[in-house]
């Protein structure tokens, strides 16, 4: 038992001396970015990584409000922060766009959006809680795409992992087309774009 903590926490140290968590480094994972759909909700004129960027930059602001709160989750599951904050952006603009915590039309909440169809929320809208809630949600999702897909390195399960937190792992069908039934058909390489940018800001 004693070897086996040792173990974990080898690993967990190991993940937050590069930043990268246990999951795998977002930094190494490729990213097209943004979709020209996606971008458009900011009315950008372009799209790819310079929208993903844009679009996070917009959002930072807010997001340093829960700084504390997502380096706090992302030490405990042993989760890179700046995928947690990726994924915050995307959801939820780091809560801009939320009416009394929901959104998607009243069906999910909080920052991290646990959509009430398939998961009892928990906590209030923009607490620790709800943070915990979404990155324990993302690391299944995570482990499933590893049982489906053994052969993919970990940076290629940690994209896939990202894309079945938005559209489910029946979802995910190949590498190559890991977006193909995401919202805006990009939803992982934004966040992975975004989770970049926020981690030369610091997360």
């Amino acid at each position: 038992m004693l070897a086996v903590v040792m173990s974990l926490c080898f690993a967990a140290s190991i993940g937050f001396s590069t930043g990268a968590g246990c999951f795998g480094n977002v930094m190494n994972v490729p990213t097209t970015g943004a979709s020209r759909r996606t971008a458009s909700q900011d009315k950008l004129k372009f799209s790819g990584v310079k929208a993903s960027e844009h679009m996070a930059a917009y959002d930072l602001k807010n997001m340093n409000k829960y700084k504390l709160k997502i380096e706090s989750v992302a030490r405990k599951l042993c989760m890179d922060a700046a995928v947690i904050a990726g994924i915050i952006s995307r959801e939820s603009r780091a809560g801009a766009v939320l009416r009394n915590g929901w959104g998607d039309n009243g069906n999910a909440f909080g920052l991290m959006q646990i959509d009430k169809r398939w998961h009892k929320p928990r906590g209030t809208w923009n607490s620790g809680e709800n943070i915990m809630q979404g990155t324990e949600i993302c690391i299944s999702m995570i482990k499933q795409i590893k049982k489906k897909f053994p052969s993919w390195s970990m940076t290629e399960q940690l994209k896939g992992g990202i894309a079945a937190y938005n559209a489910g792992p029946g979802n995910i069908k190949s590498f190559h087309e890991v977006d193909a039934r995401t919202t805006g058909q990009d939803y992982s390489n934004d966040v992975i774009a975004r989770a970049k940018y926020f981690k030369a800001k610091g997360y």
